[in-house]
């Protein structure tokens, strides 16, 4: 399980999260939606330790990892996939998967057999697999993402705005794998993102944040049918 628990994060003097607290159970998918501006990506930093919060705590099941730096944070297996991918564009596919298993410290016969797994998944970074990263759509880049923090062996995976600056049918197909992620590997995911309606269709259960507030939350199901988020996110 993984529990926030009143969280304050500020940059600078400007506080941009205002005592949040969520809890993600083991295998489930949990969405944080709201508007650009509202907090979801500094949640994001924080738990994943390249912003340290003022006050309240971060648990991962019993361990305390609040104020981890980054690092470590990867050491107890919590990975970011970050907003703009941020893929080495100038590495290989094949060079950035590799690296996204860089603090396991695998023998090479695992470490290709791992790489096979995430081409199974992603039959297109396959075909690419000694292109440059940086010559990929940005779909393609979004898969490498994926792929390169499943590398890594996630206890949850963070994935923020993943369907950033992608076409609507290569974004149908990302939050398919990750719906398939969560089936096939029961991998825990935190998703944070803009396109409400696509991260309530394949998320167990969902926050909405609001000047760095959480405001409601609810199964995917109840925020489907709140005035509210129908009104504010859903285009209703």
């Amino acid at each position: 399980m993984f529990l926030i628990d009143n969280i304050k994060t500020y940059y600078g003097n400007i506080q941009a999260l205002k005592g949040i607290s969520l809890k993600i159970e083991s295998g489930e998918i949990v969405t944080l939606i709201g508007a650009n501006g509202a907090g979801k990506t500094t949640t994001l930093k924080t738990i994943a330790g390249l912003l340290k919060p003022k006050e309240g705590s971060v648990m991962l099941d019993s361990k305390n990892i609040t104020g981890y730096p980054a690092h470590k944070v990867v050491k107890e297996s919590v990975i970011l996939v970050p907003e703009g991918r941020r893929v080495f564009s100038k590495l290989t596919v094949e060079e950035n998967l590799k690296i996204g298993a860089y603090s396991r410290n695998i023998k090479m016969n695992k470490l290709n057999e791992e790489i096979k797994n995430i081409y199974t998944m992603f039959p297109r970074l396959e075909e690419r697999k000694n292109q440059y990263a940086g010559t990929l759509s940005g779909g393609e880049q979004q898969m490498l993402a994926i792929g390169r923090g499943l590398m890594a062996k996630p206890k949850i995976l963070l994935l923020d705005e993943p369907s950033m600056g992608i076409s609507p049918i290569v974004v149908r197909e990302i939050f398919h794998i990750i719906k398939n992620i969560n089936k096939n590997f029961k991998t825990t995911i935190f998703l944070v993102e803009q396109n409400a309606k696509m991260a309530l269709s394949v998320a167990n259960r969902g926050y909405v944040i609001e000047t760095g507030n959480i405001i409601l939350e609810g199964t995917t199901e109840e925020l489907k049918e709140s005035e509210e988020v129908k009104k504010a996110y859903l285009g209703d």
